[in-house]
């Protein structure tokens, strides 16, 4: 059964978060001393950035026993996922209510994503090589150009240090998933490695309840994913990541890493019912300090996204792109609490496909400047950015961020940014459906925030508005995709961590209105695959050698088409998690996800698993 979510619930969600902040006592561990890289290009606290960030950091991905990163991501603040129909299935994010492909995309520091779709592959990447996430919510195109008008989302494989030690996890869950990962990897000063493999497959369940045409109805083409095909739709993923990094003197360290995960996944369509995918990263840094003043960075990068497409083992597509990319950054103390970072960027896409496209290569040449500067309670930071692109020109952005320390930990922050899209070779290229006219689209956009953080609990509260002008959709004058459309996007995020007779607890409501300022019969419908509001609350405690905790999740109803006519309802799950710490370095999980065996959809006619089961046993030697 479907059940909604009206914005009451956030009120009363709120009500009760904020006197418990007020009373909450120590904690063990905060998020005080998460550093954010994503949003400045440089390390900052996360209670000194400007731009609304978050971090969740291995041991929480540990302590939430998700599956897969867009089950880890959900809820979070700003953030919400679109899935056809289970693990593998694509999988969509929406930051701030902008579009997918609004969304920038680093591993390790290295741009991931299809330069022919222009979407990151989030359903491949195996959450047991994660050791971090950084969130950066409003458009960061200043620090990185193209594809960061929703924000940035940074995923930071694992990094060893201590003695060399070994780990492992085997589990099992519903739809007869079997799970395993293990590595070994440690460091010293001087040096450190690590290297890590894991495999999970799944028999999964029916992604989509659609059918095939009926003969008997005059000009009927079917629905959903027009077939019928009652079966299970598995998922296999196979994945490895090494990584290691070695200090040649105090002032000159290197560092590598390569990330390769191949997927194999089962869906339901009329034209491609699997497919067999690769997702490579691989990146290497050197930096060189000749003093506590100045640092230089040169990184280089390449992401390759392979797609196999089949229907019913007979190939119907195949599409590779690789992306080049190489950056250097140096970064200068010009004064106490003044730093001025500065650097070049180049990005070179690249298509090999069974469709023929007119353009199969492109590149692009940027750079960027950026201040950071504190003059007692104030902040500032501001960046410009021009990027260079072989088919689109010039195209410059730029931010303004302020901030204001009241003493505390109370803190209000301001920052105005414009962002920029580039399209991408599907949009442009693709035959009988792409335009080689089309022009980049453009935002502009506006934070307010307040905030507060002390050493047992923190709150944040943002409001925003982002305008995004020539957005790219179809336009029936020519039959063909245009810059044609116009979206006005506002919300509010609220976030409160503290801790309360030994719980852990973290809340996040969303609320956003994204709405479609086109002219024509759409204008002012909400935009697709949206809910306008969303809530996730986690809640952990230790008991000696236990730990139980429970994620509860919700979203209001959204509409799967423009025309606001296909309503999906809204939605809330409760997920129950338990562990015991076996030994020092053993830990048995446990967890029961949708405890209600709540039905609903997040892309009308996808299906989402019910009630699961899962169980896991991990080996993690500590120092």
């Amino acid at each position: 059964m479907y059940s909604r979510f009206p914005l009451s619930y956030l009120a009363l969600a709120v009500a009760l978060a904020l006197p418990f902040a007020v009373q909450a006592q120590d904690r063990d561990t905060t998020d005080l001393d998460e550093v954010v890289v994503s949003g400045t290009r440089t390390a900052v606290a996360v209670e000194d950035s400007l731009v609304p960030a978050q971090v969740i950091n291995r041991e929480a991905i540990l302590r939430s026993q998700a599956r897969s990163l867009s089950e880890l991501l959900q809820g979070r603040a700003g953030v919400s996922i679109a899935n056809q129909g289970g693990a593998g299935k694509i999988t969509t994010l929406n930051l701030r209510g902008t579009e997918s492909d609004h969304v920038l995309v680093l591993i390790d520091g290295v741009r991931m994503g299809s330069a022919t779709a222009g979407l990151p592959a989030l359903q491949d990447l195996p959450i047991d090589q994660i050791d971090r996430v950084e969130i950066v919510r409003g458009p960061r195109s200043s620090l990185y150009g193209s594809e960061a008008i929703g924000g940035v989302i940074q995923v930071f494989t694992r990094r060893n240090t201590g003695k060399v030690r070994p780990n492992f996890r085997i589990g099992m869950a519903s739809d007869s998933t079997r799970e395993a990962s293990a590595g070994i990897g440690g460091g010293n000063a001087r040096g450190w490695f690590g290297a890590d493999v894991a495999y999970t497959r799944t028999d999964g369940f029916n992604a989509c309840r659609g059918r095939g045409p009926d003969p008997s109805i005059p000009f009927d083409f079917g629905a959903g994913c027009f077939t019928d095909e009652p079966d299970r739709d598995g998922y296999r993923n196979t994945s490895a990541n090494l990584r290691g990094g070695y200090a040649f003197t105090d002032t000159l360290t290197m560092e590598a890493n390569a990330l390769r995960a191949e997927g194999k996944s089962e869906f339901d369509g009329s034209f491609t019912n699997r497919s067999e995918t690769v997702q490579q990263v691989i990146g290497t840094k050197l930096r060189y300090a000749p003093s506590e003043k100045i640092g230089l960075q040169l990184s280089l990068g390449r992401n390759d996204d392979k797609s196999d497409d089949f229907h019913d083992d007979v190939q119907s597509g195949y599409f590779e792109t690789r992306r080049y990319v190489a950056s250097l950054q140096g970064d200068f103390t010009v004064a106490a609490n003044q730093l001025l970072t500065a650097g070049i960027d180049w990005q070179d896409d690249e298509v090999e496909s069974a469709t023929d496209f007119d353009v199969t290569q492109r590149d692009n040449l940027a750079g960027f400047v950026e201040y950071q500067g504190r003059f007692g309670a104030h902040q500032l930071q501001a960046s410009v950015r021009n990027d260079d692109n072989e088919q689109f020109g010039n195209h410059t952005t730029g931010s303004l961020g302020y901030g204001f320390g009241f003493g505390n930990g109370l803190k209000l922050t301001a920052s105005l940014a414009t962002g920029f899209k580039a399209p991408s070779f599907n949009d442009l290229y693709y035959p009988f459906f792409g335009n080689p006219d089309l022009a980049p689209e453009e935002s502009e956009s506006i934070n307010l925030g307040i905030a507060q953080y002390r050493d047992t609990w923190n709150w944040t509260f943002n409001v925003y508005q982002n305008k995004v002008d020539q957005l790219i959709s179809y336009d029936a004058a020519i039959f063909l995709p245009n810059n044609i459309d116009e979206a006005r996007i506002r919300g509010a995020e609220f976030t409160v961590d503290f801790t309360l007779a030994g719980f852990d607890i973290a809340t996040q409501l969303s609320h956003t209105d994204p709405r479609n300022r086109s002219a024509g019969l759409n204008h002012d419908n909400l935009l697709a695959r949206r809910p306008r509001n969303t809530a996730r609350i986690d809640v952990d405690r230790a008991f000696g050698a236990f730990r139980a905790g429970m994620t509860f999740n919700a979203a209001g109803e959204r509409y799967d088409n423009l025309a606001n006519t296909d309503r999906l309802g809204g939605y809330s799950t409760l997920d129950l998690r338990l562990e015991y710490a076996i030994a020092p370095a053993w830990t048995l999980q446990a967890k029961v996800g949708n405890v209600f065996d709540r039905d609903y959809e997040t892309v009308a006619w996808y299906n989402q698993a019910g009630r699961t089961y899962g169980l896991s046993l991990r080996y993690q030697p500590t120092e």
